[in-house]
């Protein structure tokens, strides 16, 4: 029903507002008497066969929603009605700030995908954390961390460092940030040595607390062999406890979507089908190279099952999704979920 009637409805619309939107109806169905129960019988899948032991957290399902979708942790309670495993809010940012300017977000229908400049546009940590006291669902919550776009690169570690002791008591694990192409210059913070003195950074201020979360590294599609071979080195060196791969892309080659189109669109990061292999390459690089060292999310271009298999295959400890679930509708986390088990069945 979603692709054939709803999707073309929604696709009427402007993406930013139908975002929103979509927000509104979910939580005021959720409402209504039996909805829930109907949402959940329709689109959970509860096999323990499902659960993974991931940097030392249990998660009932290997199937996430990546950050982006729900920055500021409004629907968390809603959205494990739909079968998700874990969800990973933000980017969050010290202080609020509005992001870029509107227009940001954009479909390329012809490719399945998006191409957004957000701006890491969210409410900031304080009211984020607040958010976060009142939440009633069990699901793994990630919280993922940048810097304000204000704060000079140089001076970016507190910024870090706040999110981190304010987010902690509410999140199960941490993102940094630091390969979004939407938030300016980017270089400097994907310095190796400036990286590895951030996570150490995070690594010493985790120990403060009494509980230590894990601490992972959100890295872009578009990194060659010689900077994925950094990144081990980084999280190696650092002791991280994994990698998420990957974020949005630059690349806008081998699109369907005509120049001209493109060029109107004007900057931003690609995300959806076009990333499916790159992807999933990133992910065997990193995971052969490491011989399996850390865990990694593998995240871009999951638009079916099998996508989510390749790159569970490829060496993915966990998946996320975002551009698909908007592209295929809430059935995705289940097929997903469903094929998992299919393939354990068949082993």
């Amino acid at each position: 029903m979603y692709k054939a009637l709803l999707r073309p409805i929604l696709f009427l619309f402007d993406p930013e507002r139908v975002h929103y939107f979509t927000f509104s109806m979910i939580k005021l169905t959720a409402k209504i008497p039996g909805v829930k129960q109907w949402r959940r019988r329709k689109y959970v899948v509860n096999d323990p066969c499902l659960i993974r032991e991931v940097f030392g957290l249990t998660f009932k399902n290997p199937v996430g929603i990546a950050a982006g979708f729900d920055k500021n942790a409004l629907i968390l309670n809603e959205l494990e009605d739909f079968g998700f495993g874990f969800v990973e809010i933000g980017t969050v940012t010290p202080r609020p700030q509005e992001g870029n300017p509107k227009k940001r977000l954009f479909r390329l229908k012809k490719d399945q995908a998006l191409i957004n400049r957000m701006g890491f546009n969210n409410q900031g940590v304080d009211e984020i954390s607040n958010r976060l006291k009142g939440k009633t669902t069990k699901l793994i919550i990630g919280g993922n961390i940048g810097k304000n776009t204000a704060t000079a690169n140089e001076e970016s570690k507190p910024d870090f460092v706040e999110n981190f002791d304010k987010l902690h008591a509410h999140v199960d694990y941490f993102v940094v940030n630091v390969s979004c192409p939407n938030v300016g210059d980017t270089a400097k913070l994907q310095d190796k040595d400036f990286l590895v003195d951030l996570l150490s950074t995070l690594i010493e201020q985790n120990k403060t607390f009494d509980v230590q979360r894990p601490i992972l590294l959100k890295i872009a599609p578009d990194l060659n062999r010689t900077q994925l071979d950094e990144v081990v080195e980084i999280v190696l060196e650092s002791a991280i406890d994994g990698i998420i791969a990957s974020n949005t892309s630059v690349d806008r080659s081998e699109l369907t979507t005509s120049e001209e189109e493109l060029k109107k669109i004007g900057n931003g990061g690609l995300s959806g089908k076009p990333l499916t292999d790159k992807s999933t390459a990133v992910i065997k690089y990193l995971s052969e190279k490491s011989n399996k060292a850390f865990p990694i999310i593998g995240v871009g271009g999951i638009h079916s099952a099998q996508d989510a298999l390749d790159k569970l295959a490829a060496g993915a400890d966990l998946v996320q999704v975002y551009t698909g679930f908007i592209y295929e509708g809430p059935n995705l986390v289940r097929d997903i979920n469903k094929a998992i088990l299919k393939s354990k069945s068949n082993a």
